[in-house]
């Protein structure tokens, strides 16, 4: 039981430590890392200050020629966009960027074909990853080879960079020179339109708060308008886990998971180091004469503290070794859950330093207690059989240990709830429309301007019930503006409005619900200056957000309120509705939603659709994805640590189980004479193992007494970051201390009925 208990916890600790080392090493991959930057902006709209990561197109030119300590910039579109690209009959799409050619000296990405020195010497080439290399070319070298992006121009393949590793944050497959497209649209050149991320190099000594004060007021010196646009660096070594923002100042992100997890682990830990110390410490009462012999032979105290100690070390090593087969077990489970690719490597310093210390560790404290109480008996009292006084101090230690124990699983159970009630609480709230059977498609080039010919024959098909196009997903919405203007409104306030371009049909495609007005015409011309708006932003609008309302977009072009849209989620799950402005301009848009009726099979009606845009759509394939799934995903980090809490949690009660099954077993073992004496008396099976237990239970009472005020202060701490939350239900504390309490009495009765049915003759037999 000390090494099954002990290695389990060992399991648990070393797979979350690996997940947090995992974390803690993202981006390592990037030589210059602390060195590098991107550039965010905060923006103040009616008080409230947000942080974007989208920059100006001509900012990196100027940033390096105007702002001394800045060794280097580049620009890279978005966070990877989805391009197709074809060879012969072979088409892939592909997510990359496309991005300046100083790309390559700040990230230093390592090339297995080419040099970064001059991959993007002409304009219409493409660098692609060894993994999108064995996808097009197999074992043919593809430097040189031709491949046609979005059915439109053909690029070649000048460098082949090795696959990124899973803990970078960029992901991209491929690279293009920017210079193919920062000149298609005119905003791209001009100093009020965001739309590029501007990566940054500083000089090694770089004074980074005096590059940020230059840079705080940067934009607004760009530009003749009032511009409240504050520039700032936010380095790469943040990127992961300092990711989040809160009225413009860093706040938290994923470093709040990485703290927490590691705090479960040690405490998993310190659980299995508990059980580890106490069934030694309860064993080792019973080896007190073998201590009275040893002494009288000659021992001395060092011998008899290094021998327990040693023995200890020992089995904490054992422990170790079964911990480290325990994790190859559960590795390929684990990765699954985390959805990483971890792995252990014995060999690794970091890791065989990591075991040692453990069993190390482990081995002192559990051996160190026993070692030093047992060498300290006088062995004359011993061997005469004079009870030692110190038993009432070394019970009343493994009773703390216990309520220890108990109260750290009782906690982690109750978390796990709270966690699980509060992600079920936002998934189920109503967010504005119906997102089952609801697909979408990335369009690539020209494909928004053939939608006529695809949305007739999917309606002919009998298996849709609508389709539309839009600029984005309707969960992610990027596109905003604080460019409005409306009779009444306060000079004061400058809120930002998000805003996209649709088809007529998406309204009705989404199930969106028109609070006033009618949806758009069916020919977009007629619409060229009517707008859709929701409620959130027609509350802004005071007496002109109604049907029939006037909007200025710029100041100057009017625009007419047709429709007034019932709120719905997007961006945010857990906030409130956002102010939105719907266009009904369906060109160039970039996303086709397609409603499946409902009843149909849903995997023949994809099939059926998939035929249809193969053949409406010749020479781009049909990859799809579910709004469902997308919603889903937008929880997966809190999914994620409810679920390890959960299991986690499991495996607490396991451990401490364990120990209180020793615990049990020692308990009676020590009783066995005086349950022999009552059996003989007349006690009955029931009344001895309710003898055996009660003070067990007690222990576990206790435990629920101390967990529950401090369970209930870290789910209201937890829950003050979320602005949709729970109230916490009162019934989740009493329900897990009788868990608890059940638990316990299921592990401790076994040892007590068994003890209670012992035949007294044989526990009563003297020696």
């Amino acid at each position: 039981m000390n090494i099954a208990g002990l290695a389990i916890g060992i399991t648990c600790a070393s797979l979350i430590f690996l997940w947090v080392q995992d974390e803690m090493t993202y981006n390592h991959n990037y030589a210059k890392r602390d060195v590098l930057y991107k550039v965010y902006e905060n923006q103040t709209y009616n008080g409230k200050t947000s942080t974007f990561f989208g920059t100006p197109g001509p900012m990196w030119k100027a940033m390096k020629a105007e702002i001394p300590g800045i060794k280097n910039t580049a620009r890279m579109t978005g966070d990877g966009d989805n391009a197709l690209f074809g060879l012969g009959e072979k088409s892939i799409t592909e997510k990359g960027n496309w991005a300046d050619p100083e790309i390559f000296s700040m990230l230093q990405l390592p090339f297995a074909k080419g040099s970064a020195a001059n991959v993007f010497a002409q304009l219409k080439s493409v660098v692609i990853s060894e993994k999108m290399a064995k996808k097009f070319f197999g074992d043919t070298d593809p430097m040189g080879k031709l491949i046609k992006l979005n059915n439109t121009e053909d690029y070649t393949v000048t460098g082949v960079f090795k696959d990124l590793p899973q803990n970078s944050t960029y992901q991209f497959q491929w690279l293009i020179p920017m210079a193919n497209i920062d000149h298609k649209q005119p905003w791209m050149t001009i100093w009020g339109a965001n739309w590029c991320r501007t990566l940054v190099e500083l000089e090694p000594n770089a004074n980074v708060a005096a590059i940020n004060q230059k840079l705080s007021k940067y934009i607004a010196s760009k530009t003749k308008a009032t511009n409240t646009t504050q520039c700032f660096l936010f380095a790469m070594n943040d990127w992961n886990l300092h990711n989040n923002f809160t009225d413009g100042k860093m706040d938290g992100g994923r470093i709040q998971y990485v703290k927490t997890f590691s705090f479960i682990a040690w405490i998993i830990l310190l659980i299995a180091c508990i059980n580890f110390m106490n069934l030694s410490t309860a064993r080792s009462e019973q080896r007190a004469k073998e201590v009275g012999v040893r002494k009288v032979m000659g021992a001395g105290k060092g011998k008899l503290i290094g021998q327990f100690i040693g023995e200890a070390v020992i089995m904490s090593f054992i422990a170790v070794l079964v911990a480290v087969g325990l994790i190859s077990l559960a590795m390929p489970s684990f990765n699954n859950l985390v959805q990483k690719q971890l792995t252990i490597d014995i060999l690794d310093p970091s890791h065989i330093i990591y075991l040692i210390t453990i069993g190390l560790v482990t081995g002192l404290l559990a051996g160190s207690y026993p070692a030093f109480y047992l060498s300290s008996f006088n062995q004359i009292s011993v061997l005469k059989n004079i009870k030692i006084k110190s038993n009432a101090g070394s019970g009343f230690i493994r009773q703390s240990l216990v309520v220890l124990q108990f109260s750290v699983s009782i906690i982690l159970i109750i978390g796990t709830v709270i966690i699980y009630q509060q992600i079920q609480h936002v998934k189920n709230r109503s967010i504005g429309y119906d997102k089952d059977n609801l697909v979408y498609i990335q369009l690539q080039g020209k494909q928004a301007d053939g939608f006529t010919p695809v949305y007739n024959d999917l309606m002919r098909s009998g298996i849709v019930a609508n389709a539309a196009l839009s600029d984005n997903k309707v969960l992610e919405i990027g596109s905003n503006n604080d460019n409005y203007a409306w009779d009444g409104k306060d000079a004061t306030k400058n809120p930002l409005i998000s805003w996209q371009n649709v088809s007529p049909q998406f309204i009705s495609t989404m199930g969106f619900k028109l609070a006033a007005g009618h949806d758009f015409n069916n020919d977009a011309r007629i619409d060229s200056n009517n707008v859709i708006i929701n409620e959130a932003f027609a509350k802004q609008m005071g007496k002109e957000g109604r049907v029939g309302g006037i909007l200025r977009e710029g100041g100057t072009r009017p625009l007419t309120v047709i429709g007034i849209m019932k709120d719905y989620l997007y961006n945010d799950m857990y906030g409130q509705a956002a102010p939105l402005v719907l266009y009904n301009h369906p060109s160039g848009t970039s996303i086709l939603s397609i409603r499946f009726k409902p009843g149909v099979d849903i995997q023949d009606a994809i099939a059926k659709a998939g035929a249809i845009i193969k053949t409406d759509y010749p020479g781009y394939p049909f990859e799809y994805q579910f709004i469902d799934s997308d919603f889903k995903q937008l929880f997966k980090t809190e999914t994620l640590t409810g679920t390890l809490a959960g299991v986690f949690a499991s495996l607490a009660i396991f451990i401490s189980c364990l120990g209180l099954f020793g615990l049990a077993a020692y308990t009676a073992e020590r009783r066995i004479k005086e349950i022999g004496i009552r059996k003989v008396l007349g006690a009955s099976v029931s009344g001895l193992a309710g003898l055996l237990s009660r003070d067990f239970l007690k222990l576990v009472a206790v435990s629920c007494v101390i967990a529950f005020p401090v369970a209930l202060w870290l789910a209201n701490h937890w829950l003050q970051g979320h602005q949709y939350r729970i109230n916490i239900s009162w019934w989740i504390f009493p329900a897990a201390g009788v868990a608890a309490l059940l638990i316990a009495l299921a592990t401790v009765s076994f040892q007590a009925i068994k003890a209670a049915l012992m035949n007294p003759v044989k526990s009563l037999r003297s020696e």
